[in-house]
C-alpha cells in the first residue's frame, strides 16, 4: 500500500513539468532558437515523454545556444530540471522491499512479545487457582475444628462438682460461660463462611490483563492465620484448664485418702487403746505351693516416698530352693521399684530401681521371724533386722532415687511387668502376716518394740488390714495373731 501511494505522488508531481511551456535560456535567444525549443517541447512522442519524465537528457539532445549553428559540437552543460529534482527524492521516499522486510520483522516481534505475555497471564491464573484451592482446603479443616470446639469436652473428663474456667469467672459448666463459647465459635465460623464467599470471585479471568500482584490471595492468608490462631489459643486454654482441674482433683484425692487413713488410725486407737496390744485385724496370707499363680494385693496405692521402713512376719516353708519374693512393689516403666527377694542359694536381696544390696537374714529353719528393712533416699541408706535386732547396713544403695508412686504392690511375687509377668521359680512359699510401711526410718527401739510385741505400731503408710488385701489363685487368708500364735508353730 505504501509502495503504491508513492508511485503515484511521483506521477502526480511529474505531469505539471512536462506540460510546462520551455523556459528562455540566459543570455537572450534568437526567434529561430526560441520556436525551435517551443516546437520541441509540443511535439508528440515517446522522446516528449521521457524528457518529462527524466529531464533533458534524452535523445533530442540540448537546445542550441544563441549565435550558434544547430549542430554545433560544443554543448553547454544541462540545467538542472525540477523534474529530476521532485521526483528523485519522492522515488527514494518510496517503500522499498528492504524497509517491508523490516515492518514485517517488526510485527513478528510484537507477535511474539504478545504470546509471551499471555502464556505469563496463563501461568499467573494457574499459580492462583491452586492457591485458592489451597485457601478452601486450610478453610475446610478451620471449620471442622470449629465444629471439635464446639462439641466441647467429654463428659468423662468432668467433675461433678464446681469447676473454674480460666477463660470466665463463672462455674466450669455454667451455662453463661456455654452460652459464650458457642457465640464464640458461631461468629468464627461466619467469618470463616464470608472469607469463602469473598473467595470466589477472585478467581483469574483469562481473557483481562493480569493484576499488577495478587492482593487478595495476600488478604485471605493474613485472615486465615489470624483466625487459626484464635483457635489454637481457645484450644490451648481449654487443654490447660483440664489439666489443671485433672491436677486439683487428684490433690484432692490424696487428700480425702490421708484424712480417712488419720480417722481410722485413731478409730483404731480407740478401739483396741493404749495398755494392751491387738492387731487392727489379725490374720495371714498362706501360699502353700512353688507356683505363678498364687498371691496377695494391695488395694491402696502408694505415694512418693523419700525413705521407708517395712515390716512383715515371715515362716518359709522352702524346700532349700531359696526363699523366693516376699513382697515387690512395680510402677509404670520399672518393675523393680522396690523388691525383697532370695533365689536359689544366694543371700536375700533388696532391690531399688533395679539396684542391689545383699542383706544378712536367714530364714531357712521355716519358724516366725519379723523381718524390717528400713531406707532413705539420702546417700542410700539403708538397714535390715531380724527379729528385733540389726543384722546389717550399708549406703550408695540408689541413692537420691524417689520411690515413685501409684504403682502395685504384691505379696509372695516377683513382678516382670507392672502387676504380671510371675516367674514361679522367684515365688514365696509359706505364710506372711503383719506387713506394715511407714514413709520414715523407724528406730532400733521400735522395731524391737514391734518385734517382741510390747510397743505395737501400725504403719502409717500402708496398715496391715483385712480390707486392703485381696488373695488370688488360691492363696488362703486365714485368721492369726502373730504373738499368739508364733508360739504355738
Amino acid at each position: 500500500m505504501l509502495a503504491f501511494l508513492g508511485a503515484v505522488i511521483c506521477i502526480i508531481a511529474s505531469v505539471p513539468l512536462a506540460a510546462s511551456p520551455a523556459r528562455a535560456l540566459p543570455g537572450g535567444a534568437d526567434n529561430a532558437s526560441a520556436s525551435s525549443a517551443a516546437a520541441a517541447a509540443a511535439s508528440p512522442g515517446p522522446q516528449r515523454g521521457l524528457s518529462a519524465l527524466h529531464g533533458a537528457g534524452g535523445s533530442a539532445g540540448p537546445p542550441a545556444l544563441p549565435g550558434a549553428p544547430a549542430a554545433s559540437a560544443h554543448p553547454l552543460p544541462p540545467a538542472p530540471l525540477f523534474s529530476r529534482f521532485l521526483c528523485t527524492p519522492l522515488a527514494a521516499a518510496c517503500p522499498s522491499g528492504a524497509e517491508q522486510g523490516d515492518a514485517a520483522a517488526g510485527e513478528r516481534e510484537e507477535l511474539l512479545l504478545l504470546q509471551s505475555t499471555a502464556e505469563q497471564l496463563r501461568q499467573t491464573a494457574l499459580q492462583q487457582e491452586a492457591r485458592i484451592r489451597a485457601d478452601q482446603d486450610t478453610i475446610r479443616e478451620l471449620t471442622g475444628k470449629l465444629g471439635r470446639c464446639e462439641s466441647g469436652l467429654p463428659r468423662g473428663l468432668q467433675d461433678p462438682g464446681p469447676r473454674r474456667d480460666a477463660m470466665a469467672d463463672g462455674p466450669w459448666d455454667s451455662p453463661a460461660l456455654i452460652l459464650q463459647l458457642e457465640d464464640a465459635v458461631r461468629a468464627l465460623r461466619d467469618r470463616l463462611d464470608r472469607i469463602e464467599q469473598q473467595e470466589l470471585p477472585a478467581r483469574v479471568n483469562f481473557s483481562t490483563a493480569a493484576a499488577p500482584a495478587p492482593a487478595v490471595p495476600t488478604a485471605l492468608h493474613s485472615k486465615m492465620d489470624e483466625l487459626e490462631g484464635q483457635l489454637l489459643a481457645k484450644v490451648l486454654a481449654l487443654e490447660k484448664e483440664r489439666v489443671a482441674l485433672s491436677h486439683s482433683s487428684q490433690r484432692q484425692r490424696q487428700e480425702v485418702e490421708k484424712e480417712l487413713d488419720a480417722l481410722q488410725d485413731r478409730v483404731a486407737g480407740l478401739e483396741h487403746g493404749s495398755s494392751a496390744y491387738s492387731p487392727p485385724d489379725a490374720f495371714k496370707i498362706s501360699i502353700p505351693i512353688r507356683n505363678n499363680y498364687m498371691y496377695a494385693r494391695v488395694r491402696k496405692a502408694l505415694p512418693e516416698l523419700y525413705a521407708f521402713t517395712v515390716c512383715m512376719w515371715l515362716r518359709s516353708r522352702s524346700d532349700g530352693s531359696g526363699q523366693g519374693t516376699p513382697f515387690s512393689y512395680s510402677v509404670p516403666g520399672q518393675a523393680n521399684e522396690i523388691v525383697l527377694l532370695e533365689a536359689g542359694q544366694d543371700p536375700m536381696e533388696l532391690l531399688i530401681n533395679d539396684k542391689v544390696a545383699q542383706l544378712p537374714l536367714s530364714l531357712k529353719d521355716n519358724g516366725w521371724h519379723h523381718i524390717c528393712v528400713a531406707w532413705t533416699t539420702r546417700d542410700g541408706l539403708w538397714s535390715a533386722y531380724q527379729d528385733g535386732e540389726l543384722q546389717g547396713s550399708g549406703e550408695n544403695l540408689a541413692a537420691w532415687h524417689p520411690i515413685k508412686p501409684h504403682g502395685i504392690l504384691i505379696l509372695g511375687q516377683e513382678q516382670d511387668t507392672l502387676g504380671g509377668r510371675f516367674d514361679a521359680t522367684q515365688a514365696f512359699v509359706g505364710d506372711i502376716a503383719q506387713f506394715n510401711l511407714w514413709d520414715h526410718i523407724l528406730t532400733p527401739a521400735q522395731v524391737l518394740g514391734i518385734a517382741n510385741c510390747t510397743g505395737p505400731l501400725l504403719g502409717n503408710v500402708l496398715p496391715w488390714e483385712d480390707k486392703l488385701v485381696e488373695a488370688f489363685g488360691g492363696a488362703k487368708k486365714a485368721t492369726f495373731d502373730v504373738c499368739k500364735g508364733r508360739a504355738k508353730a
